[in-house]
């Protein structure tokens, strides 16, 4: 169980849009509640799906720009994003980790 790895404006690119299997953003910050509270359902979502979906998080206040061409408007922000593209987002962490499970078990 590695931790969720987080990323800034510089490892993006590489890490999230160039990679071969869809990937989970949780756009979070330090002091948001919901954001802390969500956070070991995205670890567990993380575990459950090695090797078939890259599960990492970004600092919305340390990768302004990153979450604003995302239009990041609340946190948490989840957004899977497959070749690329964003092909899902979930906005609160409403649902816990089943709605986790149900934003992405579409696209895996």
């Amino acid at each position: 169980m590695a931790d969720v790895p987080e990323l800034t404006e510089s490892t993006f690119d590489t890490e999230v849009l160039q990679s071969d299997v869809p990937v989970l953003v949780d756009f979070w910050g330090p002091n948001c509640a919901p954001c802390v509270a969500i956070a070991p359902h995205v670890q567990t979502l993380a575990d459950e799906n090695a090797g078939r979906l890259k599960v990492v998080k970004m600092n919305v206040h340390e990768n302004m720009r990153t979450a604003m061409n995302f239009k990041v408007s609340s946190m948490p922000t989840f957004i899977v994003l497959k070749g690329g593209q964003e092909v899902g987002r979930q906005r609160g962490a409403q649902g816990g980790l089943q709605g986790l499970r149900n934003l992405v078990s579409p696209h895996l």
